[in-house]
């Protein structure tokens, strides 16, 4: 029974990390620290790259766990969701505010001893929120275009390589939106096409999304452990860094819908839903109380 659970937490943990990721304005990341398996996740990352046989058998499982519900809620996500997302980006936007704005609570009561009297650190969160907020504004004011990947030549591949490693290592961090660094650099929607023909059987795709899947690995090869380092060594740092970063993507969330391709209006009082706002906080409650309740069975 406790493994059975443990498999539908990390399911759920990495349904949730795709539907953040896929969506401009909001990070992967972010769900993982909210849903208190941050750390775990970036050791597991460096390990299955830079750890002895042992580390890299007990990562590989514990990442396989999660990316099986992370590729349901990716596929669900390129195949409905993206036009959900055009089409109900305010209640969407809402769904996710809900998320952020009830989970910092449970994250400054997580960290508190990390973070508690060390408040010279502070200046870490106040860069954080710069930075996102920095990154949002770029992305409403520049996006390169680039219409097609079916058809590749060097220059475009080696450009599709650095972005999806840029791309990878923003989805990690909480706060900072993968998916906006795609819209910045124009791949977002020909990569979310092209996964989307790839489901139909379109195979002419697959050269596009093989080198936009070695960029994600040297992105993540590159980052883990960098992430990793920071978190065993200058936690305080890291946590205030990281609420700063999360503070700020309550912009980059009310900002989004004119990130997008075509470009809507951001979030306002009059198209804010409230409903969907309290769907959100109440999904984090429950996982809260889920992964509680795991805890002390375990």
């Amino acid at each position: 029974m406790k493994k059975i659970k443990e498999l539908a937490i990390s399911f759920i943990n990495g349904f949730c990390m795709a539907l953040a990721d896929s969506v401009p304005g909001v990070s992967g990341g972010t769900v993982a620290f909210i849903l208190g398996f941050y750390d775990d996740f970036i050791k597991a990352l460096d390990d299955i790259f830079r750890g002895n046989w042992e580390a890299k058998k007990k990562a590989g499982i514990y990442l396989f766990k999660i990316l099986i519900g992370w590729a349901v809620g990716f596929l669900l996500a390129a195949s409905i969701l993206a036009d959900l997302f055009n089409t109900k980006i305010y209640e969407m936007s809402s769904l996710f505010l809900g998320f952020i704005i009830f989970a910092i609570p449970l994250v400054v009561k997580e960290e508190l001893e990390s973070i508690k009297g060390k408040y010279k650190n502070i200046i870490w969160g106040v860069l954080g929120i710069a930075l996102v907020i920095a990154i949002t504004v770029i992305s409403t004011n520049t996006s390169i275009n680039v219409s097609n990947l079916q058809t590749l030549n060097l220059g475009t591949a080696i450009y599709i390589f650095l972005v999806a490693m840029v791309a990878i290592s923003a989805m990690i961090l909480p706060g900072i939106s993968g998916s906006t660094m795609l819209l910045i650099f124009g791949i977002y929607i020909p990569i979310m096409n092209n996964i989307k023909a790839f489901m139909h059987f379109d195979f002419s795709v697959i050269p596009s999304l093989v080198i936009f899947g070695l960029g994600i690995i040297a992105g993540l090869m590159a980052f883990a452990k960098v992430a990793r380092k920071c978190l065993e060594k200058h936690r305080s740092q890291t946590v205030y860094a990281i609420l700063g970063l999360m503070i700020g993507s309550i912009y980059s969330i009310i900002i989004g819908p004119a990130t997008l391709e075509t470009p809507q209006p951001a979030m306002n009082f009059s198209n804010f839903s409230i409903v969907f706002f309290i769907i959100g906080g109440a999904v984090i409650v429950g996982l809260e109380l889920l992964k509680r309740g795991l805890n002390k069975k375990s």
